[in-house]
This record gives C-alpha cells, sequence and structure tokens, in this order.
C-alpha cells in the first residue's frame, strides 16, 4: 500500500520532493493558524504558497500555481489586513458577507474561471479532466482567499469545497504527499469555519449585551 502511493517519487529529485514536503509543512501549519484566527496563519502560508507556485507550474497545473501566486500576494494584504486595529480592537474582526460582498465573490469566481480557461487555451492544457477540474478549483480558492484576507467566516465553506476536490487530482496526478495534505486541509477547515461560528456569535453576544 505504501509503496503504491508513494512510488512515483522514485522519478523525482531530491529537491521537488524535498520543496514538497516542506511546502506541504508550511501549508498545514497556515491552515491551522488560520483556524485558530492567529495572524500567523500569513507567514507560514507565504513560505508554502511561494513553493507551490513554483512546483505546480513544473507539474503543469496553471491554474493551481496561478492560485499560489495570488495566494502570496493576498496573504500580505491579509496579513495588513488583520493587524488594523481601532485602539485595542481589532477594526476588521470576524464577520459575515454583505450583500455587496456577495456579488463581488461571485464577479471574482466568473472573471478568474474565464481567465485561467484563456491560459490554459494559450498554452493548449486542455489535454485531460486534471485542467478542467483545476480551472474551477482557481476560481473556487480565489473566492475563498479574498474572503480569508476580508476575515469573511464563509471562506471556509470554499476552503472545504475545494479542498475536498483537490484530494482526487492530486492523488491521480501522482502528487501523494499534496494529495494527504488537501485531506488534512478539509478536516481542519471543518474545524475552523465551526470555530470561528464560535467567535462570531460570541462577538455577538456581547454586542448585545453592551
Amino acid at each position: 500500500m505504501i509503496e503504491y502511493l508513494f512510488s512515483q517519487y522514485s522519478t523525482y529529485s531530491s529537491l521537488n520532493i524535498f520543496l514538497e514536503i516542506t511546502a506541504v509543512f508550511f501549508g498545514l501549519f497556515s491552515v491551522w493558524y488560520a483556524k485558530k484566527d492567529d495572524i500567523l496563519v500569513f507567514p507560514t502560508g507565504l513560505v508554502s504558497t511561494f513553493i507551490y507556485a513554483y512546483l505546480l507550474w513544473q507539474w503543469n497545473l496553471l491554474g493551481d500555481s496561478m492560485i499560489n501566486v495570488y495566494y502570496f500576494v493576498m496573504s500580505i494584504y491579509g496579513w495588513y489586513h488583520w493587524t488594523r486595529k481601532n485602539g485595542d480592537v481589532d477594526e476588521f474582526p470576524i464577520s459575515i458577507m454583505t450583500n455587496k460582498e456577495k456579488v463581488m465573490a461571485i464577479i471574482i469566481f466568473i472573471a478568474t474561471l474565464f481567465f485561467v480557461i484563456i491560459v490554459y487555451l494559450y498554452f493548449n492544457k486542455f489535454t485531460s479532466w486534471y485542467s478542467y477540474l483545476d480551472t474551477i478549483l482557481t476560481a473556487i480558492f480565489f473566492v475563498g482567499m479574498w474572503l480569508m484576507a476580508k476575515r469573511k467566516i464563509e471562506n471556509w465553506i470554499f476552503w472545504i469545497l475545494g479542498d475536498l476536490l483537490s484530494i482526487p487530482l492530486y492523488f491521480a496526478k501522482g502528487y501523494t504527499f499534496t494529495s494527504l495534505q488537501y485531506l488534512v486541509f478539509t478536516i481542519i477547515a471543518v474545524y475552523g469555519y465551526l470555530e470561528w461560528k464560535k467567535i462570531l456569535n460570541n462577538s455577538e453576544t456581547l454586542v448585545v449585551q453592551k
């Protein structure tokens, strides 16, 4: 069983195996810190996304590579956004999406989908079901990261959906470490949603009491 799961790595360079494991390590820490609503989600995420942007481009998953470039940029924005305070109180605490943000999320999803499709067509990369799933995942994760940077609880719904779809994609492509990472991501994301929901409910209760 173990040999079946990891046999593809026999043809990989030691450097790429090391980079993938390192990216997985920092990626798991990043999602864990996100679950805890901890600012360390961003510096750990920067390391993971930088490495994955490089690896995914090599693996011809152009959409996912672009996702990680986008993650990198949004992590810098999110890091700044989360640190903003009004006195001793977070200026942008955990909250739910407004109607305006829902419309914006739809626009981001559609715009991302069309952009990635154009990129795949230009590079003639629509050669298997991986490519089609990758375009959808790119749009899902673009919205998820935007919502996380804005500290919206709905970001977890997009992460859960995207993570679930990523598990079979990376396993079928032969990237077992990354596939297992997304399995763990899914579990953490479920708990992340529940924990953020609890924090949100507690903050709303305090507002009512005041």
